[in-house]
């Protein structure tokens, strides 16, 4: 019944989907898609090997190239396409390139978001917007696991991007009545992640390559980890219940298995689950990271409803399968 309710939800709804072409983006936009949802993607850079183009979903959505910072567009993309739900996902995520180029990551994270709340603003369309923030946003504190109330504190320049753009959607929703939610997750993987430092898609590639899986960090930094499908479940989710229920504007709803690890327990896991000997490579060169963070998600499940639909495990395995068949490896 859950399932219909959620095919009515979506089907024909005009959808735009912001950084389609990132992790979270290709795979949001091909679960749109199966629900027959009317998707608009905005796309900066044209990524071949991303998943929304290796899915051919590109092929099924309208495209719509530009810059996330851009007013201008953002409003006549919403105008043009008379766009219901917006599903901002684009955003710069790696934690080594904020480090190295700040600004950058400033412009487009929290430029990004406040140019986009403000197009959404001025749109008579826009009835839900959900914010893919993330656990960064909480910055670093004693108290452990991170809840909802856990204060916004940034410190590192992508985490204080996060806890930026988070508190603008908080302000909008606020001072204009803005239907905007926040999603808060861990760490996002699964197939699709072309970015080979991230630890699962570099540790997945150096075993079917038969190299030793490299630690950057001392291995101590500990996590939380979360399955992409999951993600996007959780993003829908709050979208779909954000229309039943006004008082859902505003706030914000961690996501999570709930079961942190270290960095090197999720490579031994890996490296258990793909039936490999090898040692990782501990590097110890990490600078600029929150030591431990973790997510409590007991609001997502009382006030949303919401449980995850795989295990760790189960999404490190469809994970390592993906990576298998792009690169075209055997055991």
């Amino acid at each position: 019944m859950t399932e219909k309710r959620n095919a009515r939800f979506w089907q024909d709804r005009r959808v735009l989907v912001t950084g389609a072409t990132g992790l979270l983006g290709s795979w949001l936009t091909k679960r749109m898609l199966g629900l027959e949802a009317d998707v608009v993607c905005l796309v900066r850079d044209w990524i071949p090997e991303s998943e929304l183009m290796l899915s051919q979903s590109i092929g099924r959505v309208k495209v719509v190239r530009g810059d996330i910072r851009n007013e201008k567009l953002l409003e006549r993309t919403l105008g043009e396409y008379e766009v219901d739900t917006v599903l901002h996902l684009a955003a710069q995520t790696i934690v080594t390139i904020a480090n190295r180029n700040p600004l950058s990551t400033f412009d487009t994270n929290i430029g990004g978001t406040w140019s986009l709340l403000e197009a959404c603003r001025r749109s008579p369309t826009v009835k839900q917007i959900v914010l893919a923030s993330s656990d960064k946003a909480y910055g670093e504190h004693d108290a452990l696991p991170y809840t909802e109330e856990t204060p916004l504190r940034g410190t590192y320049p992508y985490d204080v991007s996060k806890s930026c753009a988070d508190l603008l959607a908080r302000s909008y929703s606020a001072t204009f009545a803005l239907p905007v939610a926040t999603t808060r997750c861990g760490n996002f993987f699964g197939g699709g992640d072309l970015n080979w430092n991230r630890i699962v898609p570099g540790t997945i590639r150096s075993v079917l390559r038969g190299q030793s899986p490299i630690i950057r960090s001392d291995g101590k930094l500990v996590r939380d980890y979360f399955y992409v499908e999951d993600a996007v479940a959780a993003n829908t989710l709050l979208a779909e219940r954000l229309s039943e229920d006004s008082s859902l504007r505003g706030e914000a709803f961690n996501f999570s298995y709930e079961r942190p690890l270290s960095v090197f327990e999720i490579v031994e896991l890996i490296l258990q689950l793909m039936h490999s000997n090898l040692k990782p490579d501990i590097r110890n060169e990490g600078k600029g990271e929150i030591q431990k963070q973790f997510l409590n998600a007991a609001k997502a499940r009382k006030v949303l409803g919401w449980k995850p639909s795989f295990t760790l495990e189960d999404g490190l395995t469809r994970t390592i399968e993906w990576y298998r068949t792009l690169l075209g490896e055997r055991e």
